[in-house]
């Protein structure tokens, strides 16, 4: 090994704890960089080559086919923005299907059985679906196109079923097809397809025909401008032509979504980490230079350059940043693959890790930033002269903090504390130093604790609404195989062996039962929404009673009043592009109903995609409500086995059980960002308060001789140990109150970005998460990390001799 080479190696093992902080500080900066960057390119790239491959359209629209001809629906391909169009296709909605009693039965549960409903299927035509021509080009995951009018290709439909037949219950003569084939559009503008003389089929059967138009536009990046240019088509149509339309913003968002709410959090914390990183690296290099005086003056006596000297310093910084640069890129890696385990394969991503690049460029130009960081203090060791740094004391001057002394004596504190207090002043560019530290800590800190308390809140919205109640009540009946069809059984709404509650009967009993606080029942209605997204499931609740006390959150508008009027789920909304004020259409069993959106409200059951209305709603239009569960709220102090027993008797004649254990709803995905956020800023604070301790130790140990002297002047261990942390913690104090409201401010321009990535407009509840009890231990975190990280020295300084202090120079 070379003589610079033991000088580094030398430098790196004397300095054990400095090390592991550069070491710690940018593992993880680069964990943050890598997943932020890495998270976004991942799940962006896919989506949009695969847009550009497929020629996907900005925006898919359904017009009532009885309102508009075709030739005045091509005619919107001429509306303001469009700059390119294909359609209209036929198309028809909300197809009650049934699995054939040909189909395999997947046996798996909630997977559909032969003979079972199967979801409300959308099918179109096209000219050529093998063809590729026009915008939204189909592609086919397995089998072969539909030749003949009795086949269909489908989409997110059992694979089992591929040769087998289903069959559109709905329609009179309940038409058959064969599925002959798997295909999938990126935007989801159907689910299944069929030949022309299929189509032709159905519509003889009494499906509506309606014409489907897609387009593309000169502005469409955003969700307004996506609304601006659906508002440009709608007015170019016939006056009620349009019925719904799906954005491909949608589509992206349902692939990209939940990977890409990671991303907001991780670029803060990624940011932290690197100016962390920059701030101990020049605490640490700076802090070795000045202790290592003398050690310099002896290199460059015995002939080492400049040059050599400001290079093993540098190396002294950059040996352990690479060790965290590496440890940084590797768990990177491994947190991104459970977070990119859910991206869609109608992507065609290549798998769930993230592209090479990242952890090439990432690590990379951290390096440079720490070789640069080190360089500045490294230079300044390899100029010094070597006479100068053989001779130069390393006392502050004699004038630095004098008035800050007196003025600290003055004031009614014991000694030992206003010593402490004046010290910084005597050396103010290392007490900025000590300052900066704990500033990032505060901030990360009051960042984290934040996020963690809006991921709590978001959790327990979650079994708020439909997720609330003390026990549930379920139908109780099973066919002659003994399987349960409950809710979320294998037949379906619509099938009429499924079995549902009468809601007033079973409303009659539940009250009659001692301890019923509150209940209240709904169930899927069975019917579809026209305009919903189909590459998630979403389903129209008809609801018997109120749900005032289950706390379900409204964004905007009120709660539905009177006939004909709903409530959308928030996600719903969004992906409709839907209103307060605007009209939504569902359909049960063929018939229509328009709905006035009068509220649109926080709900996240059966995927935050639902519509709510009253039973009495459906019942008025000749539509059948339906009543698969009632949720039950106990009054307080009421036993739940003796209440179970009492309400079994009552439910069982109407067919009716207790479930005494309600089922949870929290989020994976949710859990998973807790965890990390946890990680991360465990990390950085430790990274804060390591800084701190370095800079006390390099601080403490110029100070020795004057330790010394106040030992000798009788300076008790614990008036030391109360002088160190006195000394950082008023600039703790001024660093935190400096610090909580910068990372307040991080958090709320984070968590509604992180809300929107999965179409959620989070509500006050979750958003507002820093209360005075939360305001004030955070405002006294700037001492607490300011005192921990100065903890060690501090004793240190307590245990050192009077008489070895005193010999030191």
């Amino acid at each position: 090994m070379s003589a610079l080479g033991k000088v580094v190696r030398s430098g790196v093992g004397r300095r054990r704890v400095q090390s592991f902080v550069m070491a710690l500080t940018t593992l993880a900066a680069v964990t943050s960089s890598v997943l932020s960057l890495g998270l976004l390119t991942a799940v962006s790239a896919p989506f949009e080559h695969a847009f550009a491959h497929r020629h996907g359209a900005h925006l898919a629209v359904q017009f009532n086919g009885s309102k508009a001809a075709p030739d005045q629906i091509a005619a919107t391909a001429h509306a303001a923005g469009v700059t390119e169009s294909s359609g209209p296709y036929p198309i028809t909605t909300a197809l009650d299907t049934t699995i054939g009693s040909d189909c395999t039965a997947t046996g798996g549960p909630g997977m559909p059985f032969a003979g079972s409903s199967a979801p409300a299927a959308t099918v179109s035509t096209r000219p050529s679906l093998s063809g590729g021509s026009g915008l939204d080009q189909i592609v086919l995951d397995h089998g072969a196109w539909p030749t003949t009018a009795n086949q269909i290709v489908l989409n997110n439909f059992p694979v089992d079923c591929l040769g087998k037949s289903v069959v559109f219950s709905s329609l009179p003569g309940k038409p058959s097809f064969v599925v002959v084939g798997f295909a999938n559009s990126l935007t989801s503008t159907a689910t299944g397809w069929t030949t022309e003389a299929g189509f032709a089929r159905l519509t003889a059967g009494g499906a509506q025909a309606d014409s489907q138009m897609l387009y593309r536009f000169a502005s469409a990046g955003t969700d307004a401008q996506i609304a601006a240019d659906r508002q440009a088509v709608t007015a170019a149509a016939p006056a009620g032509a349009y019925e719904g339309s799906q954005s491909y913003l949608t589509a992206e968002q349902q692939a990209t979504g939940n990977a890409k709410a990671f991303v907001p959090f991780l670029i803060v914390f990624g940011f932290l980490g690197l100016f962390l990183s920059v701030l101990i690296i020049a605490i640490v290099v700076s802090g070795a230079v000045v202790s290592a005086t003398r050690r310099i003056g002896i290199l460059k006596s015995l002939g080492f350059t400049p040059a050599q000297v400001a290079r093993a310093y540098a190396a002294q910084a950059l040996i352990p940043a690479a060790v965290g640069v590496i440890a940084g890129t590797v768990f990177g890696n491994l947190l991104a693959v459970p977070v990119l385990n859910g991206t869609s394969h109608d992507l065609g991503a290549a798998g769930a890790g993230l592209p090479l690049w990242v952890s090439i460029v990432v690590p990379l130009g951290t390096l440079v930033l720490v070789g640069i960081t080190a360089l500045v203090p490294a230079l300044r060791a390899g100029r010094l002269p070597a006479v100068q740094t053989l001779v130069v004391g390393r006392a502050p001057r004699a004038e630095r903090g004098r008035a800050a002394q007196r003025l600290a004596s003055r004031l009614p504190l014991p000694r030992a504390m206003s010593l402490g207090l004046a010290q910084p002043f005597a050396r103010p560019a290392r007490a900025a130093l000590v300052g900066a530290a704990v500033l990032f800590g505060a901030v990360s800190v009051t960042f984290a604790l934040g996020l963690e308390t809006g991921f709590s809140r978001f959790q327990q919205e979650r079994t708020a609404g439909f997720n609330d109640a003390s026990v549930i009540v379920v139908p109780s009946h099973s066919d002659s195989s003994g399987i349960p069809h409950g809710p979320g059984g294998f037949y379906g709404p619509n099938d009429p062996r499924t079995p549902h509650l009468d809601p007033a009967k079973v409303a009659a009993a539940l009250a009659s039962v001692p301890g019923t606080e509150a209940a209240f029942g709904w169930g899927d209605s069975g019917a579809t929404i026209i305009g919903a997204p189909t590459g998630d499931p979403s389903e129209v609740d008809t609801i018997s009673g109120t749900f005032s006390w289950t706390g379900l959150e409204l964004i905007s508008g009120r709660w539905y009043s009177g006939p004909g009027e709903a409530v959308v789920s928030d996600r719903l909304a969004s992906a409709m592009g839907t209103h307060v004020g605007d009209t939504v259409t569902v359909v049960q069993s063929g018939k229509p109903l328009a709905l006035k959106v009068v509220g649109i409200d926080f709900d996240t059951h059966d995927s935050g995609r639902s519509v709510l209305v009253d039973s009495a709603t459906f019942s008025a239009a000749g539509l059948t409500p339906r009543t698969d569960q009632f949720n039950v709220e106990l009054g307080a102090n009421v036993d739940g086995p003796n209440w179970a027993a009492s309400a079994t008797a009552a439910l069982s004649p109407l067919h009716a059980s207790v479930d005494h254990e309600p089922g949870g709803n929290r989020s994976d995905v949710v859990l998973t960002m807790s965890a990390l956020v946890a990680t991360l800023s465990v990390m950085l604070l430790a990274v804060a308060a390591l800084g701190v301790l370095n800079t006390v130790v390099q601080d403490t140990r110029e100070r020795i001789h004057d330790l010394g002297i106040f030992k000798a002047l009788g300076m008790t261990p614990r008036q030391t140990v109360s002088m160190v942390l006195t000394s950082v913690a008023f600039t703790g104090l001024i660093a935190g109150l400096i610090g909580v409201p910068i990372g307040t401010a991080l958090e709320k321009a984070t968590i509604t970005p992180m809300g929107n990535a999965v179409g959620m407009h989070l509500p006050p509840s979750v958003t507002h998460t820093y209360s005075l009890s939360l305001w004030l231990p955070l405002l006294a975190g700037g001492v607490a990390i300011a005192v921990l990280g100065a903890l060690l020295p501090a004793g240190w300084a307590a245990r050192s001799r009077t008489a070895a202090a005193l010999r030191t120079e």
